[in-house]
């Protein structure tokens, strides 16, 4: 195991890999912005390392600070939480040429799957079902292009081969405004991503989100977690995620599970990784592979005591799996709401002072964040402050639990979308399960 690691990140996730690596004996130095000085995990760690002033750019996301950072502290490893510079291979491949060691999968991998054409066709090659369309890149000939969504049937959906996070796509319905379609979605791949290459698919009209959380080692072994629904989502963004999904079979579990393992072996994976599915009319479809830790990584650990950051480093540090997959059992049920400093009818991030905290206990209760009564929440990142997590049972136990801690927390000073997670777990459709990707936008009147 390493002697002392970088915490390539910030808040809640930066605090959980802290956690994680003190309870393997692991000294962790943090990198912070100037803004971040008093975050949680940088008044923890054993070293801290400004990296820069409170943009991303100078700071997490530049990569000499980083390496440096590393450097005069002497760590051996980096590890990059999500988000960031965790899917950015370049970081990958520098970390690991400046003589330390990356905690997540190696670059070629990351380049691989971060390319979403590459990545498709791994997964065809590995006997993983995709979402029809085609497997290369649209050319510029519109009347090949034309042919191409005829066949596949409209709606279909222009995609950036280097998108993710929801950003790079493009719905067409009609043939008359294909065309247009791919030009601008073009266009915006080449600003957004640095890389203009796009492809087409079928458009998938009432699916569900699902994805398979899966961990590979460096010894030729992978097994799969189980999988996640994160249907209700906004914006592309997820806000709701739950283990297991609703209305999921234990054979569809298997079949999909051991083919997303397996594939993790085709490709040499290593590390904790997901496969996220569209899932419509019991079919699962491929859409994307995330090379690095989920933020709803906890409600898989809650479902089957599997602890996936500490199995991260362990991975890293050169170990086998702790777990073969008939170890793996899924018990009870666990939801996540994420929660965010933002108003909950207009969604506008709200930063400010934190005049007042409680967090949330009881039976199957876990609150993953970095606040604290005093703490300023920047107006720099991202709005999400926390994540709650209810475990029961039952999928009902679970929801009562988590409508509890929902009422029992406390965050006064600033607005947050704990309101809109009451309505949700209130909400009736919601407590029946399965509901689509579009039902929260339609809930909301946004969609």
């Amino acid at each position: 195991m390493f002697d002392k690691i970088v915490i390539a990140n910030r808040g809640e996730i930066a605090l959980r890999v802290l956690r994680a690596c003190r309870e393997l004996g692991v000294k962790v130095v943090a990198v912070h912005s100037e803004a971040d000085r008093d975050l949680k995990h940088v008044r923890l760690a054993d070293e801290s390392v400004c990296i820069g002033p409170a943009n991303s750019a100078e700071s997490y996301l530049n990569i000499p600070a980083i390496i440096s950072a590393a450097e005069v502290t002497d760590a051996q490893a980096i590890h990059p939480g999500y988000g960031f510079l965790s899917e950015n291979a370049d970081f990958a491949e520098k970390v690991e040429q400046s003589g330390f060691v990356f905690i997540g999968p190696k670059a070629e991998t990351i380049r691989m799957m971060g390319d979403k054409i590459s990545a498709k066709n791994a997964m065809l090659a590995a006997g993983i079902p995709c979402v029809p369309g085609n497997n290369d890149p649209l050319s510029d000939n519109d009347k090949k292009n034309l042919k191409l969504a005829q066949e596949i049937g409209y709606p279909v959906i222009i995609k950036a081969a280097g998108g993710g996070g929801g950003r790079g796509m493009r719905t067409v319905h009609t043939e008359s405004a294909l065309l247009n379609a791919i030009s601008m979605t073009k266009a915006e791949a080449g600003a957004a991503f640095g890389n203009p290459t796009v492809y087409m698919e079928k458009f998938l009209e009432d699916p569900r989100h699902i994805e398979f959380q899966v961990m590979a080692d460096m010894h030729g072994n992978a097994i799969h977690l189980g999988e996640r629904d994160c249907s209700m989502q906004r914006r592309h963004q997820k806000v709701v995620e739950e283990a297991p999904a609703p209305g999921i079979t234990e054979e569809q579990r298997k079949f999909i599970g051991e083919r997303c393992a397996k594939a993790c072996i085709d490709i040499g994976y290593r590390g904790a990784g997901t496969f996220e599915f569209l899932y419509e009319k019991g079919e699962f479809f491929f859409i994307e592979m995330n090379t690095r830790v989920q933020v709803e990584h906890p409600v898989t650990e809650m479902v089957t005591g599997f602890d996936i950051v500490k199995e991260q480093l362990r991975i890293a540090a050169g170990e086998k799996l702790s777990m073969t997959q008939d170890q793996v059992k899924i018990q009870g049920h666990a939801i996540e709401c994420r929660l965010n400093a933002e108003d909950p009818r207009t969604f506008m991030p709200c930063p400010g002072t934190i005049s007042q905290f409680h967090m949330p206990g009881g039976p199957g209760i876990r609150c993953e964040t970095h606040i604290y009564n005093g703490y300023k929440v920047p107006p720099y990142y991202d709005s999400m402050i926390g994540k709650l997590i209810a475990h029961g049972e039952t999928r009902e136990s679970a929801i009562a639990r988590m409508n509890t801690a929902l009422n029992e927390i406390i965050i006064d000073g600033i607005k947050t979308n704990i309101p809109l997670q009451h309505d949700i777990m209130t909400d009736s459709a919601f407590a029946d399960g399965g509901q689509n990707i579009h039902y929260l936008e339609k809930k909301l009147g946004i969609y």
